[in-house]
């Protein structure tokens, strides 16, 4: 049975199992980063951003696919968080431009909406990069363009589109060497396939015949339909029977974990006698009684979400870290049974740490208070660390926003952060190559309506040299000219642990390793920490170099710090040695030298 078009209804169960999909494997996606650092997110921040679109359109669905598209893409453009979650925000928000002006749409309409959120994505970036998600995308649109002449069933036409999809995937290790050096493929790439898996798997089922994928080079335009139990791969993970839904075939009393709880713990509140957090400790004790465990914390707050059987353990572990809030229990057996009595085929997306509000996130532009009541300035910085955030308070930045890898905030984070300073016009720090697209999107959506400049900064250091090359005095133009040199000036280097074997440019690299990351190069792994540091840093110093900045993270150790401290003023006697506590996680070490 064919599908000749796609209505409301239809795109809105395509996303949801797109987002399912997507949530059910970020961590695999997480686990393609290039780098063997321990905050590759990729994965998070396209399941967050996916997520924050799937809300909306559980709210905000109509039988219009014009009007689903719309609402889907001002949730995704609100909770993208990251490049790869931005990049996705503006694929479907092409693709809504296009669809708004149609209640269904055909195989054309199909192909010419992924092509037109192709063109919405490559332009929002100012040097797209072949060999990632856009690659993808790009391949995948071009084929369904191609392919929609031949075809007026929907379902055929997404085969081809999925089919095109891996097939472009598993050759971007040939456009970015440094993937086929580390031996994985694009995660972003692998994040959209995933999504589009979802898209597939709701046309198989809703049409009552399920299409095999073609492998690379196998045409599919004339094979026969065959059974969904002939064709259906581990790795589709289709269901197995057509009329029935994916909920049907589990049985209510096999959910294991039957209580799903999210919640947060505000590190600031509570007993004062609060236990030191270590979140690997945390996660242990979380996984006796528990799965589907996703951690993310800073120094103030906790975010929390597990599948438990114990929940009243969950809270009370919780407690010895601080004030639990936000709390949110639900039982999923309960909802089993709902689901199987509703009949439905597609299950409720989990809506980890979205922060969606709960009316209708339309973007509104920020009560602006009269010209004369405003400050000339604002600032709003990332920091991770609360060392780190004192730094940036006691420069004038005005609202700081927790963030850094793992914890990228959203553009709508950005938003809401830019409504709360009164300033003429603002400056935005985002201190991190991940987070940079999120505070531009942030800034276009309020063009016209607020004065923002976003300063590049791609590290904690480079915004904070460019809070130090600002003056209240001087003009915009000189301002933004006046830190935009100073972040060039900065080289920034930072250590962590190494979470897996590799090897990158003939460095071999050992799990559990102290690893040097100079201007996003690996140049140095060693057993010692202090052995890692001094090597990273002696990468980074030149001849002419005068400033050597140390921000310690909140698991360096105080002898390791004079040890390295002492070392400097050695090797570097000309170099001014400057140490502060930054208190940011993961990293033991922040680094910045400047001539």
């Amino acid at each position: 049975m064919s599908k000749r078009s796609i209505n409301g209804t239809d795109f809105t169960a395509m996303v949801l199992a797109g987002a399912e999909k997507l949530q059910q494997h970020a961590e695999h996606v997480n686990s393609l980063n290039v780098f063997p650092v321990p905050d590759g997110d990729t994965g998070t921040n396209m399941n967050l951003t996916m997520t924050a679109g799937a809300n909306e359109l559980k709210k905000n669905n109509t039988a219009s696919v014009g009007q689903c598209a719309g609402v889907l893409s001002k949730g995704l453009l609100m909770g993208a968080r990251g490049n790869s979650g931005v990049i996705l925000s503006q694929l479907f928000r092409g693709l809504g431009r296009y669809a708004a002006q149609y209640d269904e749409l055909n195989t054309q309409q199909f192909a010419a909406a992924l092509q037109t959120g192709v063109d919405t994505a490559y332009k929002a970036v100012v040097k797209p990069v072949e060999g990632t998600i856009l690659t993808v995308a790009k391949e995948a649109a071009r084929h369904a363009v191609y392919y929609a002449r031949r075809t007026t069933d929907v379902t055929e036409l997404m085969t081809e589109v999925l089919a095109r999809a891996k097939e472009a995937l598993a050759n971007t290790p040939e456009l970015l060497p440094v993937l086929k050096q580390v031996g994985v493929v694009d995660s972003g790439g692998q994040g959209l396939v995933y999504i589009y898996e979802g898209f597939h798997h709701y046309l198989t089922c809703s049409t009552g015949t399920a299409v095999p994928v073609p492998v690379q080079g196998q045409a599919t335009a004339s094979a026969p339909a065959a059974s969904p139990s002939a064709v259906l791969t581990k790795h589709e993970n289709v269901l197995s029977s057509v009329q029935s839904s994916a909920q049907s075939q589990l049985s209510t009393e096999d959910i294991e974990f039957l209580y799903d709880m999210e919640f947060f713990i505000n590190r600031l509140l509570g007993s004062p006698a609060k236990a030191e957090f270590d979140e690997e400790s945390f996660r242990k004790a979380l996984s006796v009684n528990g799965d589907s465990i996703i951690v993310i914390s800073d120094d103030e707050t906790i975010k929390v979400h597990v599948h438990s059987k114990t929940p009243g353990e969950v809270l009370n572990l919780a407690l010895q870290y601080g004030e639990i809030t936000q709390i949110h229990i639900l039982n999923m057996r309960e909802q089993h049974r709902d689901l199987l009595t509703a009949g439905m085929d597609i299950a409720p997306m989990p809506d980890l740490f979205a922060d969606i509000p709960q009316e209708e996130s339309s973007v509104q532009a920020p009560a602006v208070p009269p010209a004369d009541d405003m400050a000339q300035y604002g600032f709003i910085a990332v920091s991770s660390g609360e060392g780190i955030s004192d730094i940036f308070r006691s420069l004038g930045v005005d609202a700081i926003l927790s963030g850094g890898q793992t914890m990228n905030p959203s553009t709508e984070d950005f938003v809401n952060a830019i409504s709360s300073i009164s300033a003429k016009h603002i400056y935005l720090l985002p201190n991190n190559s991940n987070i940079v697209l999120a505070a531009q999107q942030a800034k276009e959506l309020l063009e016209g309506e607020r004065e923002i400049t976003v300063i590049p900064s791609k590290s904690i250091p480079q915004g904070i040299a460019a809070a130090f090359a600002f003056q209240e005095d001087d003009a915009v133009d000189t301002n933004t000219s006046n830190m935009l040199e100073a972040i060039s000036q900065v080289k920034s280097g930072q250590i962590t642990n190494a979470v897996r074997d590799t090897v990158i440019e003939d460095l071999e690299i050992k799990s559990g390793q102290y690893i040097g990351i100079a201007n996003s190069k690996i140049v140095s792994a060693a057993d010692d920490l202090l052995a890692a540091s001094q090597a990273l840093l002696k990468s980074m110093l030149e001849n002419g170099d005068e400033i050597v900045t140390v921000l310690t993270g909140a698991e360096s150790e105080d002898y390791v710090t004079e040890a390295l401290e002492n070392w400097l003023e050695e090797a570097y006697p000309q170099v001014e040695v400057e140490i502060h506590k930054g208190g940011q996680p993961l990293y033991y070490y922040l680094f910045s030298v400047e001539s």
